[in-house]
């Protein structure tokens, strides 16, 4: 049966209403937040509904595990990367931000082949390079206010104050001013904390629960994402800080690419996200962030539903492939660099650059390069971006050898 809000019971039988509130919320099933929904205490349930949600979420991950196993390195991490551009692409068109896969491309390159101090100016760089921690497994510190403030000014800062200057925080770690939260439709759904000192004391209150060991960690990810929106401590930005943390929680908590496919399942799923955050805020929902967590957990096993009928998909396509190139090729270390090749045109997002072939072969550029020549031109793609360029087979022309091949098979066939 679906969990009813208690804002849905509201309008039902007041007795009723109240009662089903307080055995919710004495129920042993409960667990309550040091923090205040407007005058009532926050609290959620690990009901069946909830706990049903957690142990589908853990099931398809180690799924998810398991086909990542089965994959090269080299593909994961290029996938990883792809992934980290479709998020970030995604997660500032929510925000109305425009971003190209280009601009955020370009970004990922220059970190790879130089630094953030030599890219900085390039727009977005310290965006991609904060995701980059979730493929790295770094750690983000988020202790206190002031770690939330450094997040922000590193990575999203900037890019507030060249959409608009005045949305540059004016208090002493957040701002000063009102703010609101808007549906997809632009109406006002919610109005961030006031003053300053109520923003702090919230936010304290939400680190300290996102740092207790004693909650289940996905329930506090999704619960934190809920409680920083709710105090809204900037006056813009929020909803891309939200993400990239919620996506930070997720890295450290299930599979890390799960982390990379959150904002395009809220992009699809908006009005659901709207309609939990709205339940969620009013006061006749008398605290109870269930409906939220719910909603939130939903979102992000359908992320991992997508995300693992992709995996399967390219890793059986890439095995036939392989298939293909070693019917064709007796070399073994052309072998390599064609599966470097394939795995190039699968999961990344324009190819594999010399140097990342150089490290993965061991090779050096020489080697590389002349080992190339013994690919035929029309099966070999070549990206030139900022200089560099990257290598890719060409999948169509691999394609073709397949259907050549297949249909070689059903003739054999017919004549036997």
């Amino acid at each position: 049966m679906d969990y009813k809000s208690l804002k849905t019971l509201y309008y039902g039988d007041d007795k009723v209403y109240a009662q089903e509130y307080l055995n919710r919320f004495h129920s042993e099933e409960t667990v309550k937040l040091n923090f205040y929904i407007g005058e009532h205490q926050a609290f959620f349930m690990e009901n069946v509904a909830v706990m049903k949600k957690a142990y589908n979420i853990a099931k398809l991950d180690k799924q998810i595990a398991d086909i990542c196993k089965d994959l090269p390195g080299v593909a994961i991490d290029q996938y990883s990367k792809k992934c980290l551009i479709d998020e970030i692409v995604i997660t500032n068109k929510i925000e109305g931000v425009h971003s190209s896969r280009k601009e955020i491309g370009e970004a990922l390159n220059i970190l790879e082949s130089q630094s953030e101090h030599k890219g900085k100016r390039r727009r977005f760089v310290s965006l991609v390079n904060k995701y980059l921690k979730l493929i790295k497994q770094e750690n983000i510190p988020l202790a206190n206010c002031q770690d939330i403030r450094n997040i922000y000014d590193e990575v999203f800062l900037e890019e507030v104050i060249h959409e608009e200057p005045t949305n540059k925080p004016d208090g002493q770690i957040f701002r000063k001013g009102i703010v609101h939260v808007h549906s997809e439709t632009d109406k006002i759904i919610h109005t961030g904390l006031m003053p300053e000192s109520k923003i702090i004391e919230s936010m304290t209150q939400a680190l300290e629960f996102l740092n207790n060991d004693s909650v289940e960690g996905l329930f506090k990810i999704c619960l934190f994402h809920y409680l920083m929106e709710y105090v809204h401590p900037f006056y813009d930005g929020n909803g891309r800080l939200g993400r990239f943390l919620l996506s930070y929680g997720i890295s450290n908590t299930l599979t890390p690419l799960v982390s990379f496919r959150i904002s395009e399942i809220i992009k699809k799923n908006i009005h659901a996200y709207y309609k939990a955050f709205t339940i969620c805020n009013d006061q006749r929902n008398l605290g109870d962030l269930t409906p939220f967590l719910l909603m939130l957990l939903e979102m992000i096993y359908l992320a991992m539903e997508e995300l693992y009928d992709s995996l399967l998909e390219k890793l059986a396509t890439w095995n036939k492939y392989e298939i293909v190139i070693a019917k064709r090729c007796d070399d073994m270390e052309l072998r390599r660099l064609y599966s470097f090749l394939i795995q190039a045109a699968l999961f990344s997002e324009q190819g594999i650059s010399m140097l990342e072939l150089q490290q993965n072969m061991k090779y050096s550029q020489y080697a590389v390069k002349k080992l190339m020549c013994n690919i035929p031109k029309e099966m070999l793609v070549i990206k030139t971006k900022q200089k560099f360029k990257f290598y890719a087979v060409n999948l169509e022309k691999l394609n073709a050898i397949l259907l050549e091949e297949g249909l070689a098979a059903v003739q054999n066939e017919n004549l036997e």
